[in-house]
């Protein structure tokens, strides 16, 4: 029987042979039934969900040995992977596979195992795994959209986001070239933040800097979130949780609580659901305990209408 991860693997392959560039064979020295005595099964979780998206595995951004601390600390009833999971579109440009990537796809594979479910929403850089909806791959579900409901009933869309995106639907060619200009400014930022760590200054983000700085970038973003956002509340749902953009956020538009929990390239950031239903965005810290998250923001329990 082959792995969910086999299946991955096997994924990422035919979407680079569609474009005629070979893809390097995903390695699979990895023990999906190794355990490293951490518990996993929700008899330990400590929050009804968690929701990660934009791990982007196969690219030197990723920050997989943070996300492994992460997922470690965050047990959980069920783990939502909102999208952007694998990167194909970079692996089909240059194969790039380390130990923490098939670390972290272990992980996965064992929180499922152990009695998490876990749910898998494709997003535009793993697109190829859409043609999988409603399928289990080593128990981990794929689903091209889903519903979740809290503690409390609210109703919210789960949703990687990208079929809001001008870009991503009319001009997919600049897509690409907007994908590559991020590679470029992420090695950049990696040089520049060794430099500032051997002068004794803390991370910063070049990329979210200039996000923040241009008004064309601030004015996507929040066209992004209201459309996002309009088309939840078009279907009937309380909230939506996605990701794409990578820019945690969690407020109430028009009614609508809109939420993105991130990535794991830059922000390290997750929305969670806590056992009574309160909703927080956290970010997480290399080396943090789950009481020094620092939140970027929480939904209370508001009172339902009848």
């Amino acid at each position: 029987m082959r792995s969910a991860f086999d299946l991955m693997g096997g994924w990422a392959a035919r979407a680079s042979l569609r474009e005629g560039t070979p893809a390097a064979p995903v390695p699979l020295a990895i023990d999906a039934d190794a355990d490293d005595g951490t518990p996993d099964g929700p008899e330990r979780a400590r929050y009804r969900a968690v929701f990660i998206s934009d791990l982007h595995l196969g690219t030197a951004g990723c920050q997989a040995v943070e996300l492994l601390e992460f997922l470690k600390q965050h047990p959980s009833e069920t783990l939502y992977l909102v999208g952007d999971i694998i990167d194909g579109w970079q692996l089909r440009r240059k194969w790039f596979w380390p130990q923490a990537h098939n670390d972290v796809v272990q992980k996965l594979l064992r929180r499922s195992r152990k009695g998490c479910r876990v749910v898998f929403v494709p997003g535009n850089h793993d697109e190829f795994a859409r043609q999988f909806d409603g399928h289990h791959f080593g128990g981990i579900e794929v689903a091209n959209e889903a519903v979740h409901v809290t503690a409390d009933g609210r109703r919210l869309w789960v949703v990687h986001g990208d079929h809001f995106d001008g870009v991503i639907q009319c001009a997919k060619w600049l897509a690409y070239l907007g994908d590559n200009a991020y590679e470029f400014l992420l090695r950049m930022n990696r040089h520049l933040n060794s430099l500032r760590a051997r002068m004794g200054l803390p991370y910063w983000s070049l990329s979210q800097y200039l996000k923040h700085k241009v008004k064309k970038a601030l004015n996507y973003v929040m066209d992004f979130e209201r459309a996002v956002a309009a088309e939840a509340r078009s279907r009937g749902y309380q909230g939506v949780v996605c990701g794409h953009i990578h820019r945690p956020e969690m407020r109430t538009i028009d009614g609508t609580l809109y939420c993105n929990d991130g990535d794991w390239v830059e922000s390290l950031s997750a929305l969670v659901e806590h056992l009574d239903g309160r909703l927080e965005l956290v970010h997480w810290a290399p080396g943090a305990l789950p009481g020094l998250l620092a939140p970027a923001g929480a939904q209370g329990l508001p009172e339902m209408s009848a």
